[in-house]
């Protein structure tokens, strides 16, 4: 339990942290891009378009609603975090080993990633209407809205307007995108540890621990599509402007929503906070010129 506890406190306080960044990171997820591009240079020295990054993005953001207004849905993502490190610790404590193998082997690397699967799915999907939530406070900030204004109220609207499936909306590419992250991080680093690292290595338990964070960037990289379309699924027609039409098209299910982000070429958008390209079918004003 004081285990539980610390990580609780840990989790929260990371959360705090890291509330601006994602924060952001949905605004540009959505599209929502109030910042014209400047004109750059690239890696290779040529003129290019650049949109604004995560610290242009966050001053405007402070210009409007000041610095309070960077921690939009803290709270239903506190409530989130924590419900979910409870739930996490107690399904892992359920799914114990009857019997232990040998910890290089692959039937021990798949037992453990299949209790952590289990845990994190459970923890998912009891949490994912705080995440609705939170992601509709964010995204709040594009029509000016005052829709969900608290957790308790939200639920009220959500159950209201959309019945019990509004608190899970955007929930099954989330969850194929956590199965397959944790999958594919956790069987290349055991290729990695077991094929390229010798026990007569010096500090042979850093390069593991190494190699399993490097695994980890690939393994979200590869699966970020995932996070994008449950994002967008999770605001899509609930009565928000940043996710109706004209500022967003409405997608009967999620697969719809991937198809229509494949075809503009936008399953990267919100993937960089930094070098941002600017993303297909919009336009902006630059010096009153305009560029596609």
């Amino acid at each position: 339990m004081a285990d539980t506890c610390g990580q609780v406190l840990l989790g929260s306080g990371l959360t705090v942290l890291s509330h601006p960044l994602m924060y952001i990171k949905v605004l540009i997820q959505v599209g929502h891009e109030p910042l014209p591009p400047t004109l750059g240079r690239n890696l290779f020295g040529r003129q290019a378009q650049h949109l604004p990054g995560l610290f242009s993005y966050a001053k405007h953001i402070v210009k409007i609603d000041g610095k309070v207004g960077l921690f939009k849905g803290l709270v239903p993502r506190l409530c989130a975090s924590t419900i979910g490190t409870f739930v996490h610790s107690k399904v892992v404590e359920g799914v114990g080993e009857k019997h232990v193998s040998a910890e290089d082997s692959m039937e021990h690397v798949v037992k453990e990633t299949t209790k952590e699967m289990i845990a994190r799915s459970c923890a998912t999907v009891i949490t994912h209407p705080f995440h609705v939530i939170t992601l509709r406070c964010m995204v709040q900030f594009i029509g000016r809205e005052t829709k969900y204004s608290g957790v308790f109220d939200s639920i009220v609207t959500i159950y209201r307007e959309e019945g019990i499936l509004g608190f899970f909306a955007g929930l099954i590419p989330r969850l194929l995108g956590d199965v397959l992250s944790l999958w594919i991080c956790n069987m290349l680093a055991h290729l990695i540890n077991t094929y390229t690292i010798d026990d007569s290595m010096n500090h042979k338990g850093e390069i593991k621990n190494c190699s399993q964070a490097a695994t980890g960037f690939l393994a979200s990289m590869l699966t970020y599509p995932f996070v994008l379309v449950s994002n967008l699924m999770a605001i899509n027609n609930c009565g928000l402007a940043g996710g109706l039409p004209p500022y967003a098209s409405i997608y009967p299910s999620w697969v719809d929503c991937w198809r229509h982000l494949s075809r503009e070429g936008n399953m990267g958008r919100g993937n960089s906070l930094f070098f941002r390209k600017l993303p297909a079918g919009k336009m902006y004003a630059i010096e009153q010129k305009r560029f596609f």
